[in-house]
Formats: structure tokens, C-alpha cells, sequence
């Protein structure tokens, strides 16, 4: 079997172009991946997490807790894969979070959550209404914060076409959970009554309250059918006209307008939005968990340039943006990396002392790195800072075994075999004790991998592209690091000039013969130890 690994040298000099083309395959890989791959902060380590709200105009915290928080409780804590529940009853609304574990889907999850929900609706109060579950946490911050603003249109306008149009874009960009809107004011009908004219006419509010509640009637009562056509018919009793609503009767010869006055207007304002003192409707940006927040902000981009080409008399502005500085973390992580590829190659030219040595390493740094890139989309991680950082740390290391073949390389040339044998020779010499370091740091790295918790989750992508990253550079310089150094021309120190193509390859096939002899007839042991002699020996024999 070790002679069968150890024949990795000996193909690279006798098929070159075929490790030649297995190299690009690689760098063309890790290309393709690079316009694939997901660029993010950190990596995917958010919990899948659900969030269900309820709304109940009028009731109180107490309320809301005892007849709606408690019930959807229940029916959420029945749901497969729940590890935590928190809950939160307001005056009018309550909400229900709950996370899942790491391995649970989140879309499959959003689905439990809705069908549990929906069979406990009839157990809510009658007024509960506008239950919605979120595939996010609707307590976390924005990601994104925009601002609509406008000269001419007042504070109600701005607030519908920010729900009838903008809402409705940014909602639709995959990855955004919700969108929540501030300083928003709605257009409400407002019924103003005066007491004193309701009580000379011996009415109460009740009685005002049910004709308002009998404008709602809108129901199906059948349908008429002819040879050519089907009629829905339907008794439509909304009315929401304010002279409409003052003529309701509430009692013979008695109107709505005798004893009340109806008009639009703005709803209370519960919050406000400023943006450089003038008031906005402001937007806020909900990230759905497990997403990506850079690909969220490009899209957000896009549909901003759309918006406002659209809109009239009014724009849209962004306010922050957390890509922002995720983008330039990404950003100095890379630098630092190119940075370290500078140094290491600065550092070998040094100590080799001879620039063509040095651009072998300079090759496998890159075909590493890249590869490393193609297995990080493979694999379904991200470029983010802590992968952008065992990357980093892998530059000083994938190096080193291109080092160790080039210099045992060279070596042998020294020692006046010619540049093909001495490719092979030097190589195989040194091939286990290359596989033996790569597999050493591939141990210590990957079981960071395998870490529990939250801590598990966050350097999981830091530890397996940190060996994938040694794994492929052990490949490229037992590959193509012999064909390169096979290539170069005679170094100082190099016993005997370039001899002629025939008698290059009678040398080559010689040390070939022996390596195999050597290969079937020692241990591991004595190969490293009495095969360079054989090779040596019966080489020089040759060109003697």
C-alpha cells in the first residue's frame, strides 16, 4: 500500500499534463465558488426561532395573559424540536418566542407553529384577532433602517402608501422576516359624541355602538344561476362614508348626526420618527434567522432604486445599515490575508535565496486557498471572518510542505542526479513524512469542529476549512510542486551540466526501476534510510 501512495511523485514526472490539469480543475473550482459562496459576518449560528402575536383591543396585561399568552403557550410547547419558550403580555397584544434546536428546519418549524396555532383559535377570546406567526425574533434590532420621507403628503398618506406599497416590496426580499414601521399614523374614522344632546334625546353609548357595529354587515346569502352564467349575490350593508355613518338611525326620527359628528383623521400618535428634525415614517428591517445579511442589504439596494423611481411625491433614504460594517470587516480580514501571502513569500526568497525556487511555493499558496474556497461552497459554509481567518493562519502552513519537497529536491540535484530523477527521488523521500505532518495538524485542527454549544457552532467552520486547507497542500506539493521543480534550471552547488533528453530519460527510468525495487523489497523504515543510496549509487553508475 505505501508503495501505491508514494506513486503520486512518479506520475507528476511521467503524466504532467495530467497533474497539470488536475490543479486547474481546482483553481477554476475555487473561482466558480467565489461568485456562489455566501459572505457573511460570522458564521450561520442563529437558532431557529419562531415568534407568534396576538392582539386583543381593550384588554389588559392580566388579560392577555390568562386567556391568550397561556393558550398559545400551551399549544406552541406541544410543537417537536421547542427547546425554549418566552413570553410577553401587553396591554392589547401578547407574543410567544420560541427557539428551536440547532438542527431543526426553520421553515419546517413555522409550519408546526401555524397548524398548533390554528387549532386553538377557537379558544381565544372573540375580539383576538390578527394572529401572525414570524419566522424571526421581532424583539431584535433592525438590520436596516430606512426613512420615507415627503415635502407635500401628510403624516396618514405617508403611512398608507408605506403599508399598501413599500411594506409590501421590502417584505418579499428573501431573507427579511417583517418589516415594522415607526412614527406610523393611520387614517381612522373618529365618531365624536356630545353627551349632553345624547342625553336629551334619552340615549346611551350602547345604543350608539350597536348601529356602528351593524355598518360591518357583509355576507354571502347564495347565488342565481342561468343557461349562460352564475350570479354570487351577497347583502353588502358596510357603509364608510362620514354622511353615511350621520344618517344612521338610531331610533325613530332620531340620526347618528343628531347627536354625533363623524370624520377621517389621523390616528394617536404612539411613536415618532424624525429624520433630520422633519417627521418620517420610519422602517425597520427584520432579518429572518439563518440568513444572510449582506445579500439582504444588496436586495434591499435594488428595491430601494425601484421604489423611488415609482413613487411620486415622496422617497425613500437609507439610515443605517449593519452590512456596512460587516463589509468592512470582511474587507480587512482579506487584506490581512494578502498581507500574510506577501510575507511568507518574502521570507522563503530569503532563506532559498533564488527566485524561480520561490515561485514553486508562490503556486501552491494560492491553489490551496483557492481550493479551500471551492470546498467552503461545497460544503454549504460562508466566507465570513472566522473562515477568512483559518485561512489566513493555513498560509504560513501550506507552505511548509512545499518547502520541505523543494529543498530535498534540490538537495539530490546537488548531489549530481539529473533534475527528472532528482524530482522523483527527492519526493518520495519525503512523501511520508509530508503525509505524516499534514494528517498531525489535520488532528489537532479538526476537532474544533466538534465543540458543544454555541461555541461548537461558531468555530465548526474555522476548524474543517483550517484542514481541508492542509489537506489540499499536501496534495498540490507532492504533485505539482516535483513537475515545477523538475523544471528548473541547474542551481549553484549543482554537480555536472543539463544532459541531453535520451539520456535524461534513461536516468529517469533507472532510479524508477529502483525506487520500485527498493519500495518491494524494504519496510517504510529502511526505505527512507537505504533507498536514497540504492538511488544514488545506481545513478551515477549510469552516468558514469
Amino acid at each position: 500500500m505505501s508503495g501505491r501512495f508514494s506513486d503520486l511523485p512518479d506520475l507528476s514526472i511521467r503524466r504532467p499534463t495530467l497533474i497539470v490539469v488536475m490543479n486547474l480543475l481546482i483553481v477554476i473550482a475555487g473561482m466558480s465558488a467565489l461568485f456562489g459562496v455566501e459572505v457573511r459576518e460570522l458564521p450561520d449560528i442563529d437558532r431557529p426561532t419562531v415568534m407568534v402575536r396576538a392582539f386583543f383591543d381593550g384588554a389588559s396585561p392580566e388579560t392577555m395573559d390568562a386567556e391568550v399568552t397561556s393558550v398559545i403557550e400551551g399549544a406552541v410547547a406541544r410543537v417537536s424540536g421547542v427547546k425554549t419558550i418566552n413570553s410577553a403580555s401587553e396591554e392589547n397584544n401578547a407574543r410567544v418566542r420560541a427557539e428551536f434546536s440547532l438542527k431543526t428546519d426553520l421553515d419546517v418549524a413555522a409550519n408546526d407553529v401555524r397548524e398548533a396555532v390554528s387549532r386553538i383559535k377557537r379558544r381565544l377570546p372573540e375580539g383576538v384577532e390578527d394572529v401572525t406567526i414570524v419566522k424571526a425574533d421581532t424583539d431584535a434590532s433592525p438590520i436596516i433602517r430606512l426613512a420615507l420621507v415627503s415635502d407635500r403628503l401628510p403624516q396618514e398618506a405617508l403611512t398608507r402608501l408605506a403599508e399598501d406599497d413599500v411594506t409590501a416590496e421590502l417584505s418579499a426580499i428573501p431573507g427579511v422576516a417583517t418589516v415594522q414601521l415607526f412614527g406610523n399614523q393611520e387614517r381612522v374614522l373618529r365618531i365624536v359624541v356630545e353627551p349632553m344632546r345624547l342625553a336629551r334625546f334619552g340615549l346611551s353609548i350602547d345604543d350608539v355602538a350597536s348601529a356602528l357595529r351593524s355598518t360591518s354587515l357583509d355576507v354571502p346569502v347564495g347565488s342565481f344561476k342561468s343557461d349562460n352564467q352564475l350570479l354570487l349575490v351577497r347583502a353588502d350593508a358596510s357603509i364608510w362614508r362620514p354622511s353615511d355613518i350621520e344618517a344612521l338611525e338610531l331610533r325613530t326620527d332620531i340620526k347618528l348626526g343628531d347627536v354625533a359628528r363623524a370624520y377621517y383623521g389621523p390616528a394617536e400618535a404612539e411613536s415618532y420618527s424624525l429624520l433630520n428634525g422633519r417627521k418620517v415614517i420610519g422602517l425597520g428591517i427584520i432579518r429572518r434567522a439563518q440568513s444572510n445579511t449582506i445579500a439582504i442589504s444588496d436586495d434591499v439596494d435594488k428595491a430601494i432604486s425601484r421604489l423611488n423611481r415609482r413613487l411620486d411625491g415622496a422617497s425613500i433614504v437609507k439610515v443605517s445599515d449593519d452590512a456596512q460594517f460587516i463589509r468592512g470587516s470582511v474587507y480587512e480580514v482579506v487584506t490581512s490575508l494578502l498581507i500574510a501571502v506577501g510575507i511568507v513569500f518574502t521570507v522563503i526568497y530569503i532563506f532559498m535565496g533564488s527566485l524561480r525556487a520561490t515561485l514553486i511555493p508562490a503556486v501552491a499558496i494560492p491553489v490551496a486557498l483557492i481550493g479551500t474556497i471551492a470546498a467552503i461552497w461545497l460544503i454549504g459554509f460562508s466566507i465570513n471572518i472566522l473562515t477568512l481567518l483559518a485561512l489566513v493562519l493555513a498560509t504560513g502552513m501550506i507552505v511548509d510542505d512545499a518547502v520541505v519537497v523543494i529543498e530535498n529536491v534540490h538537495r539530490h540535484r546537488t548531489l549530481g542526479l539529473k533534475p527528472l530523477a532528482a524530482a522523483v527521488v527527492g519526493t518520495r523521500q519525503v512523501f511520508f513524512a509530508v503525509i505524516a505532518t499534514s494528517a498531525t495538524l489535520i488532528s489537532v485542527f479538526l476537532p474544533i469542529a466538534f465543540l458543544p454549544s454555541n461555541a461548537g457552532q461558531l468555530f465548526t467552520e474555522f476548524g474543517i476549512v483550517l484542514a481541508i486547507a492542509v489537506a489540499i497542500s499536501s496534495f498540490v506539493a507532492l504533485s505539482i510542486c516535483p513537475l515545477l521543480a523538475s523544471r528548473l534550471p541547474p542551481m549553484s552547488g549543482e554537480q555536472g551540466g543539463e544532459a541531453d533528453g535520451d539520456s535524461e530519460d534513461a536516468d529517469l527510468r533507472q532510479v524508477l526501476q529502483t525506487c520500485n525495487c527498493c519500495l518491494s523489497k524494504t519496510d517504510v523504515g529502511a526505505q527512507v534510510f537505504h533507498a536514497p543510496k540504492c538511488h544514488l549509487a545506481r545513478a551515477r553508475a549510469h552516468t558514469h
